[in-house]
């Protein structure tokens, strides 16, 4: 007997615990890796978090707004319902130069809410408490993407403070 071939075979059913365990690898709690996003953002004073490493380029609270806005999305394809109003206007990517903008605090409990409510969901859904509109192979490539999408953010954030020390 041959097993089947296609990557559809492949996720027709998920173990539960596979996509909490994948969330937990690109936002925190730990990752083998090195710092995930949760870790990357720990103990970051305001004035590092407003800090431009050049020019045009985006500072860490930026960063970590994009990264919960990229989690709300997830969450809304994941459940198939509205996202909630973002705690800025705009899309994707926000400007965000001081805490006038976003205190830095509230920059980090909206990321910390949006990332929780996404494991929320995943959780309701491996215990079948909610289902998802997206098939088992969508669910994967999506919460597998949030998590690259984590790792590739705290590897950014990583290097600034690095640049902001020098």
């Amino acid at each position: 007997m041959t097993a089947p071939s296609t990557t559809a075979a492949r996720f027709t059913k998920l173990d539960p615990g596979l996509l909490a365990r994948l969330l937990d690898e690109g936002y925190g709690p730990g990752a083998w890796h090195g710092a995930d996003l949760k870790a990357a953002l720990a103990d970051i004073a305001p004035a590092l978090a407003y800090w431009r490493p050049a020019p045009g380029r985006h500072n860490i609270a930026e960063i970590a707004l994009h990264h919960g806005y990229s989690a709300r999305a997830a969450h809304e394809r994941l459940t198939g319902t509205p996202a909630e109003p973002f705690v800025l206007t705009g899309d994707d990517w926000f400007e965000a130069d001081g805490p006038a903008d976003l205190p830095w605090r509230d920059v980090l409990s909206t990321v910390d809410r949006l990332q929780a409510r996404l494991s929320a969901a995943v959780a309701e859904i491996g215990r079948g408490a909610l289902t998802s509109p997206l098939t088992a192979e969508e669910q994967f490539g999506l919460v597998l993407g949030v998590t690259c999408h984590a790792i590739y953010h705290a590897g950014q954030i990583q290097l600034i403070k690095k640049l902001y020390d020098r």
